[in-house]
């Protein structure tokens, strides 16, 4: 009796893990214990059957059964060493997918006033968000970053205010903005136009108020492309108010049934789809709230044409997450598919055992500017992207500015650098390392199937990483890949020593190594880290 006499539904996915213990085989799955129930037979049953039909099969060397029912799978040395050529043949392709091909997703990270310098409060924001984006790229995705501007309301007039009295050389207003940078902001302004100050006074104020603002957010578009962070649309909030979509939207959740009045005031009842409480669009008195910016905000993204909007918010926004999801549903949406928010846990720096607080320029927070001199790009990028954002982190300056195993991005770096450099003497010794001299038979050894299986898992920790929103698993994923590589150097020769002869191991070997090198770029490609030749 074979498999393919039972009569059992196929689920549409079939799951196969890689083993954590390469003793358990090269792929795991536990797809007799899903299809057991109906069938009339137990999971084991069902996996003596499959075994028999998978021990058939010319890749496949051993099949195990273990527990009530998993089925753990062993492939032929040279079958599964065939990732080496398939790694080489896609180059800075392999990883990607099309799981996510066809799907249109709006990202929204560093919702920020244009009133101050980056700060670290949206630094991890930078790092992630523009890796998120990167990493459902390269799962077929068409991704929009979009950098929503808060260029409405009393922050932008108090930032205003500041400025011109700066420029008077008068007290900050109350609530209104300090630092070395209001005052030289205030100056450039002046110096600019030295007419400004003879303009009316509310004139006045609102010449410093604009052009602070052009100002500042010409400022975070160059911090932000110095970091490698990217955005394809800066939304002004004003625009959704100038172009009457907060009107539009209003009108829109109206017709879904969800608006209604009372006590003067336009509500949207969101207490129907498990808000605490119903939500004012319009006060009695005719102005707008915020949360109708919210919802006019989320349709436009939708009328966009987007069917994911994904919103990554700072730690003090956890009260907007059941809020911004009534807001997909009241809209007729599906809460769970259409909208996805992510919430940044707070970032610490400590520098010389001690925390870091001050911004030399804003006097308050430390700025991405601050960050990137003392780390730089690659080591700022890397820790922050490192860790699962919904947990708090702490970034040492001291650890991140050594060239140790301590270090790691450096250990990962070094690694792609590692690698080069033995191909780079591999060139030197004329050792092929091209696909056409790759003899997949010749890696036999235990390090050398770790390091294979390590390479055949980039694939699905891609996708993993893009369908949970947590690229810190590329991250994690590249420290293993480089202390499998490090251990599979120290334990098998790569290159001839001496007056020894080449031979097809060293090239299978050197194969082996441009195609961990690769999957190393790649990664740190996703990650928006250098991989660096030399260091």
């Amino acid at each position: 009796m074979s498999a393919g006499e039972l009569s059992v539904a196929i689920p549409s996915v079939i799951s196969l893990e890689r083993p954590k213990n390469r003793d358990h085989g090269d792929y795991a799955s536990s797809i007799a214990l899903q299809v057991a129930k109906g069938s009339g037979k137990s999971p084991r049953e069902i996996a003596e059957l499959l075994k028999r039909d998978l021990e058939r099969l010319s890749d496949v060397s051993k099949v195990d059964i273990a527990g009530p029912g998993f089925i753990n799978i062993t492939l032929e040395g040279a079958s599964a060493a065939q990732v080496v050529c398939e790694i080489q043949s896609a180059g800075a392709r392999y990883g990607q997918s099309k799981a996510l091909a066809g799907v249109r997703i709006n990202l929204e990270f560093i919702s920020a006033n244009p009133t101050g310098p980056i700060h670290l409060g949206h630094t991890r924001w930078a790092a992630v968000g523009d890796s998120l984006a990167r990493v459902l790229s390269a799962v077929g995705a068409s991704v929009t970053c979009e950098f929503y501007i808060n260029d409405r309301g009393k922050q932008l007039d108090l930032f205003g205010a500041s400025l011109q009295a700066a420029a008077a050389g008068m007290e900050t207003p109350e609530g209104g903005y300090h630092g070395e940078y209001i005052t030289d902001l205030a100056r450039s302004i002046v110096v600019e136009d030295p007419l400004i100050l003879t303009l009316e006074r509310d004139q006045q104020f609102i010449e410093f108020r604009e052009r602070g603002y052009a100002a500042q957010l010409s400022e975070q578009k160059l911090v932000l492309k110095k970091f490698r962070t990217n955005f394809d649309v800066w939304f002004s909030e004003r625009s959704l108010h100038e172009s009457g979509a907060v009107t539009h939207g209003l009108t829109k959740l109206r017709e879904q049934g969800h608006v209604f009045e009372s006590d003067g005031a336009t509500w949207l009842r969101t207490t129907d789809f498990g808000d605490d409480k119903d939500r004012v669009l319009v006060k009695s008195d005719g102005s707008m709230t915020y949360f109708s910016s919210d919802t006019a905000y989320y349709i436009n993204k939708r009328e966009r044409g987007f069917d994911i909007c994904i919103y990554m918010l700072g730690a003090d926004h956890h009260g907007y997450v059941q809020r911004l999801k009534t807001i997909s549903a009241c809209a007729g949406d599906d809460p769970e598919y259409n909208i996805h928010i992510l919430i940044g846990q707070l970032v610490k720096i400590m520098e010389g055992g001690e925390e870091v607080k001050l911004s030399k320029r804003a006097g308050t927070i430390i700025t991405l500017e601050e960050l990137i001199e003392k780390v730089g790009v690659d080591a700022a990028r890397y820790t922050l992207i490192r860790y699962p954002v919904e947990t708090p982190m702490v970034m040492d300056v001291d650890v991140l500015k050594k060239n140790t195993n301590d270090n790691p991005v450096y250990y990962v770096q070094y690694a792609h650098a590692r690698i080069s450099g033995v191909l780079r003497n591999a060139s030197d010794l004329n050792v092929p390392h091209s696909i056409d001299a790759f003899d997949p038979t010749l890696l036999t050894h235990e390090r050398e199937n770790d390091l294979i299986g390590s390479l055949a898992e980039f694939p699905r920790i891609v996708q993993g990483a893009a369908e949970l929103r947590e690229p810190h698993r590329i991250s994690r994923y590249l420290e293993e890949l480089a202390g499998v590589y490090h251990r599979f150097y120290s334990d098998c020769r790569v290159l001839p020593r001496g007056e020894e002869p080449i031979s097809a191991i060293h090239s299978a070997r050197a194969n082996l190594s441009a195609a961990t090198k690769q999957v190393l770029a790649n990664g740190l490609e996703l990650l928006g880290v250098s991989a660096p030749e030399r260091m």
